[in-house]
């Protein structure tokens, strides 16, 4: 149907609820919102549930466990990224930005996988994903093979997100060594010998890695593409984000460092993973005290996409803000950090009709009953 009719569901809305409101919707995007129901177009009865916008994730990895659930056992990407697209749809995420590294790793995040993952989401992807599927690069400042590749990608619109990540430890430092190298086991089937070999090598080519992200900034602006810090941690690195002209700080350390991202004009995005848990896995700053704080701005899923839905439900349960405030931070506020906050993330007249409908007082997934994307009906329970 081009044009039709929701009717009898409470509707959140950027003003606030509509009770037992009606939404139109025609040529996928929202018409209006009526506080009366329609009888001359066609319409679909939704009473007794909630419509909530559409949750945009501007970050989320746990694609790659569907490419590869063990280290050096890889599955075909295709299969891999149509099962992802499901999981995505339970999950309530209508707009995915899948966060691909680009790294100085082989195998999973090499740069041989993410052109794989871009070539078949840009192609035949478009017909067969559901959820509207993005690109964000998470790029490793010591990946400096095919840089012309990199740039090619921003000049030619493939990238909607750029990060600039550096997860190397630095020298001397044995604990984030250890941590690194664990990281890379869960990964690869490599050595020991063979690890360290890979991390001199990366450590070797930082410094023309960061001439080459000086580049990849100023492309990145010429082409009006969001750029992404990770991981901040000090005060020098907010200042060198805020030269770049970086508009969202990625997992900041901590408050200070949260806030000082704010400053200067940052949105933080945290994951919802975080604050289900209770904290962060790598001991940083947790989602509950940045909430509290008043330092967060937007949640992703991170590693995890069922945690993205569940989160505002537990800021409200934990009295640290309201749902309709909470659920901001799962939908509009990412969405503008993102740069697609005209026509995503609000359920308002001239958006994109994405949309969950489900139960009341119900905060678990299978409260979900209905799913749309740019008003087709994509998934129902």
């Amino acid at each position: 149907m081009n044009k039709f009719a929701i009717e009898g569901t409470d509707i959140l809305t950027p003003d606030g609820w509509v009770k037992n409101g009606t939404v139109i919707i025609e040529n996928g995007k929202f018409l209006s919102i009526e506080t009366s129901p329609t009888d001359k177009i066609p319409t679909i009865t939704a009473k007794g549930l909630l419509m909530l916008p559409g949750i945009v994730d501007i970050h989320g990895d746990a694609f790659e466990r569907a490419i590869a659930p063990r280290p050096g056992s890889h599955f075909p990407f295709k299969m891999a990224i149509l099962e992802n697209d499901r999981h995505l749809i339970a999950a309530g995420i209508t707009t995915f930005f899948y966060s691909i590294t680009d790294s100085y790793e082989p195998g999973l995040r090499s740069r041989e996988t993410a052109r794989e993952i871009i070539n078949f989401i840009l192609g035949e992807g478009k017909n067969s994903l559901k959820v509207d599927s993005r690109i964000h690069i998470r790029h490793e400042q010591a990946n400096t093979d095919n840089y012309d590749e990199l740039c090619d990608w921003l000049k030619q619109g493939k990238i909607d997100l750029l990060s600039l990540n550096d997860h190397l430890p630095p020298v001397g430092d044995d604990y984030k060594l250890n941590r690194h190298l664990n990281s890379l086991r869960r990964r690869h089937k490599m050595s020991d010998q063979e690890l360290h070999k890979l991390i001199k090598t990366a450590l070797n080519n930082k410094e023309k890695g960061l001439q080459q992200i000086e580049e990849l900034v100023t492309i990145a602006h010429d082409h009006h593409i969001p750029l992404a810090s990770h991981d901040d941690d000090t005060e020098d690195k907010v200042k060198l984000s805020a030269k770049w002209g970086v508009s969202i700080a990625e997992f900041p350390a901590n408050v200070h460092i949260a806030a000082k991202s704010r400053d200067y004009g940052a949105s933080v995005l945290m994951g919802a993973p975080n604050l289900i848990r209770g904290g962060s896995h790598v001991g940083w700053m947790s989602v509950e005290i940045a909430a509290k704080e008043g330092v967060v701005d937007c949640l992703c899923s991170d590693y995890h996409y069922p945690s993205l839905f569940y989160a505002p439900f537990k800021l409200a349960e934990m009295g640290i803000m309201s749902f309709e405030k909470a659920w901001e931070l799962v939908s509009n506020y990412p969405a503008k950090a993102a740069g697609i906050g005209n026509n995503k993330g609000k359920i308002s007249t001239g958006f994109d009709a994405d949309f969950l409908l489900i139960e009341k007082d119900n905060i678990h997934l299978n409260s979900i009953k209905s799913i749309y994307i740019k008003g087709k009906e994509v998934a129902r329970y």
